[in-house]
């Protein structure tokens, strides 16, 4: 079903497109939201991406891979607010998303020190883009490895590579959240 309401999105159905933003518009603003830190922001990457899919949807060449493409225009956008944006203000987990998804090995561990939202608000905030970025996809979203591979546009070995360097960059920075 989402396969014909691409293809007759990428012929200029706009029908067809608006109910393929209507599916797709509270997951494309919760990654943006994980990613960018405030709301304002989210809403208008969330906007921009579909303006932006919208124009470039004919280019799209194979309908099956329509969310990974999806995902790669969202990143773009977010990447590119934060640009405009300049030095980054706030990043804030949606509170759903912290509680689900994000564990350390330190949180993991009943003996050990528990790290509350706003610590952990200020240890995300920390990070590159690029590791938010790679940790929105693989634990907010819960996107797999070759998912992300796709929206990134590299191969699963570096999606790898990368998600377990930005876990153990969120550790180090959890870590200066404990108190000594």
């Amino acid at each position: 079903m989402e396969r014909e309401l691409v293809e007759a999105a990428r012929r200029g159905d706009r029908a067809a497109y608006d109910v393929l933003v209507r599916r797709k518009v509270e997951s494309v603003y919760r990654t943006a939201r994980t990613i960018l830190g405030n709301e304002a922001d989210a809403q208008d990457a969330t906007q921009e991406a579909f303006v932006a899919a919208w124009r470039h949807l004919p280019r799209l060449r194979d309908p099956e891979r329509f969310d990974a493409w999806l995902g790669r225009i969202v990143v773009n956008a977010c990447r590119q607010t934060l640009r405009h944006r300049g030095a980054v203000r706030e990043i804030a987990m949606p509170e759903d998303a912290g509680e689900r998804h994000f564990t350390t090995p330190a949180a993991a561990d009943p003996g050990s020190s528990v790290i509350d939202a706003l610590s952990f608000d200020r240890a995300f905030e920390r990070l590159s883009v690029d590791d938010r970025v790679i940790l929105t996809l693989h634990h907010a979203d819960g996107r797999g490895l070759d998912e992300i591979g796709d929206i990134l546009g590299i191969p699963t070995g570096t999606v790898k590579s990368r998600l377990l360097r930005a876990r153990r960059a969120l550790e180090r920075s959890l870590d200066r959240e404990r108190p000594s």
